[in-house]
């Protein structure tokens, strides 16, 4: 083998450990993109906290082979609080809001509400770590809320959708959360490996999610083996799998640069939602996410996304 093919293999197993972080970005992105449409279509046939819980349980033993490693995953007493934090960011506070969300408005809308994550990690990470916060990033922020407002202003009152503004503004709360969840793990992923802080939010939101089987209207509840099929893809396919990518990414590059993989979730699941929901959106809701989507375009500076760069 001559010198040549040497560095030539050298240089695109290099160039392959660089897009690695994106590519996994952007398969987590497809994955809770179809979350939506899976969780709505499960609500339909489940009671929705029966699906949380299922699906965290779901999620808990796929690592349950984790275990025998945790003397050397490094965990130390000063992560406990942080952990604790991040968990109750995500997925517990997380899932109590989208369940809401996902009652009220259609997997689309709810979706496009997700858009807004980058904007508010920017503004966290410029509030708990000293980030620059510019008065574009403020604007488009406001300009992007005001979309999500119109967004579900502009539904009409369907089955998939009986109260689209308050379904919009839950999931809205979602990601807030969602925004702490980002910064929390990126700290945390500097020290501990990004699969088990994944298999610890998921143990976490199972036994955040136990009691609500105590509930009367939980355990008298229909199940639905449709159901249950739908949650053993959440537990599986998109709680581990999404969340490994994901946590994987983020732990490679700039957080706020993995945020912005976020604006990829609605148009995978407007994809998904029009051929799994056959759902529908009106002229003047299309007019309110090209305003979110507006709104993040103008609060990303020249470069601020750029595959590959840094964050200025």
């Amino acid at each position: 083998m001559s010198v040549h093919s040497v560095i030539l293999g050298l240089m695109d197993s290099v160039r392959l450990r660089q897009a690695l972080p994106f590519l996994a970005l952007l398969l987590a992105m497809a994955l809770w993109g179809s979350s939506f449409v899976a969780l709505k279509y499960s609500f339909q046939k489940m009671h929705p906290l029966m699906v949380i819980f299922g699906r965290m349980a779901v999620a808990s033993f796929c690592f349950v082979p984790l275990l025998g490693a945790l003397p050397r995953m490094g965990l130390r007493r000063r992560h406990l609080v942080p952990i604790l934090l991040m968990c109750g960011c995500e997925p517990c506070l997380y899932f109590s809001f989208e369940s809401a969300a996902l009652i009220y408005t259609s997997a689309s809308q709810a979706a496009m509400v997700t858009a807004m994550l980058p904007l508010l990690v920017g503004l966290c990470a410029g509030v708990f770590l000293g980030e620059r916060i510019t008065r574009r990033t403020v604007c488009g922020f406001v300009i992007a809320a005001g979309g999500a407002i119109w967004l579900g202003l502009g539904g009409r009152e369907t089955a998939q959708a009986p109260n689209p503004l308050l379904g919009n503004f839950f999931e809205f709360m979602a990601m807030v959360c969602a925004a702490g969840y980002t910064i929390l793990m990126k700290r945390l992923s500097k020290e501990l490996h990004p699969f088990f802080l994944t298999g610890l939010q998921a143990v976490g939101g199972a036994l955040f999610f136990a009691p609500v089987l105590l509930l009367p209207t939980v355990r008298s509840a229909p199940w639905s083996v449709d159901g249950w099929l739908v949650v053993l893809y959440l537990g599986t396919v998109v709680s581990v799998g999404a969340y490994g990518l994901y946590n994987f990414g983020i732990s490679r590059i700039p957080a706020s640069q993995a945020a912005a993989f976020v604006n990829l979730i609605p148009v995978f699941s407007l994809i998904f939602g029009f051929l799994v929901l056959e759902e529908r959106l009106t002229p003047w809701q299309w007019l309110a996410c090209g305003l979110v989507f507006t709104g993040i375009l103008l609060s990303q500076e020249a470069g601020r996304w750029r595959l590959g760069g840094k964050t200025p």
